[in-house]
This record gives C-alpha cells, sequence and structure tokens, in this order.
C-alpha cells in the first residue's frame, strides 16, 4: 500500500515539474513555424506491402513494397498511393493503410 503512494506521488510530481520544465526549453530555443518546414516523406510501415494495378485489394498483385525500399508517390485516390518503386521500377498503387506520412505535431 505504501509503495503504491509514493508511486502516486512521484508520478503526480513528474507532471506537474514537465509543464515547468517544457516552458523553460520552449523559450531557450527560436521558434519556427509548422507550415515552413517540409512534409515528412512517405515511409513503409510495416514488413511488406503489395503493390497492385488498380487501387483495390481484389486487382492484380505486380510487386512489393518494402520497408527498405525507395519510392516515389505520384497521387493520391482516396486510401490509396499510387508510387514507382525505385529499387525494382515497379508503379503501381499501395494501401495508405501500411504507407503514409508521420504526423508533426507543433506547439505555435
Amino acid at each position: 500500500m505504501r509503495s503504491t503512494r509514493i508511486a502516486i506521488s512521484a508520478a503526480m510530481l513528474g507532471a506537474l515539474a514537465l509543464p515547468v520544465l517544457s516552458a523553460t526549453t520552449a523559450s531557450a530555443t527560436p521558434a519556427s513555424s509548422c507550415s515552413s518546414q517540409p512534409p515528412l516523406p512517405y515511409e513503409v510501415h510495416t514488413k511488406a506491402v503489395t503493390i497492385r494495378s488498380k487501387a483495390t485489394t481484389k486487382s492484380t498483385a505486380l510487386g512489393v513494397l518494402y520497408k527498405s525500399h525507395n519510392f516515389t508517390v505520384h497521387k493520391k485516390s482516396g486510401n490509396w498511393l499510387y508510387i514507382t518503386d525505385k529499387t525494382t521500377g515497379v508503379k503501381g498503387w499501395v494501401s495508405g493503410t501500411y504507407v503514409y506520412r508521420d504526423v508533426r505535431m507543433c506547439l505555435d
């Protein structure tokens, strides 16, 4: 019981100290606008994803886009991306469920 109280007290003190530390750090660095930063690149967020001939799971598989491959996104249709796999040269559609940009959070 006592160890639970100590753990809760430590967590509360840490939560209270975090805004103070964040405010100090934020004022020490120059502010930059999120709109001035380039968008984050697309990445494969699984081991591999199937490249398809059309933007549907029922279409023909043309190849596999692996996490280690470089690729270019040409256009987007719904949750599907038309890409070129620079490693193999295959062009086709991949699901946006597995290939997407990470989100950048800015506190302006």
